[in-house]
């Protein structure tokens, strides 16, 4: 009944890694499918969520709280449906990361869950680094995109990355502390990443 949540720079492989590591232990691999359940919550398109996710920032200290207040619980309670803004998005955001990790058998990636589920008693937290050139690289390989294109993709990500971040109040998303596993991806290949998480979550593997 694990949960675990893949951080990542941007282009290290997190997201390839992570549907790895679902399929071996069977596992649901949690990315589009939160987008999905907050469109539904909502009662609005894949699209509209997308778009308040690239904008959410300042609400995102819900994540680091701790404590759910009753107007928030009272917000998510009340028929908001067809509609959403960066606040509704977060509170269902935090319910369904919550949710999925006590369901527990699945793969987080990203969206703040290795602070959401930081206490979480069956959460395991692995993040991905790399150098710029090796992510460069990785898109290219892994989403047949042209040097130029891949370097502009990377650089707009680790932005957003940072900006998000900063909204946070977090610098310390690569805080090898927040971790229980931290990856180089420049030292080591998926296959072997895919290994050391496996003898991480189950020892027996």
């Amino acid at each position: 009944m694990a949960v675990i949540t893949i951080s990542r720079q941007f282009g290290a492989g997190g997201k390839t890694l992570g549907k790895m590591v679902a399929n071996e232990f069977g596992y649901t691999f949690a990315d589009s499918e939160i987008i999905k359940m907050v469109a539904e919550m909502a009662n609005v398109s894949t699209h509209f969520v997308e778009t308040v996710e690239k904008e959410a920032g300042g609400k995102f200290s819900k994540f680091i709280s701790k404590t759910v207040s009753k107007p928030l619980m009272d917000r998510v309670l009340k028929d908001e449906r067809g509609y959403i803004d960066e606040e509704i998005y977060l509170d269902y955001l935090v319910l369904i990361i919550a949710q999925m990790a006590d369901d527990g058998d699945v793969v987080i990636l990203g969206r703040g869950s290795q602070y959401i589920l930081n206490d979480h008693p069956d959460a395991f937290h692995v993040l991905l680094i790399d150098e710029f050139e090796n992510r460069v690289q990785f898109m290219m390989a892994n989403y047949d995109l042209s040097k130029s294109r891949a370097i502009q993709v990377v650089k707009s990500e680790d932005k957003r990355r940072k900006n998000l971040y900063h909204k946070l109040g977090k610098s310390d998303y690569d805080n090898p502390f927040l971790y229980h596993l931290v990856l180089n991806m420049s030292k080591v290949s998926l296959e072997q990443a895919l290994e050391l998480v496996c003898k991480l979550v189950d020892p027996h593997k």
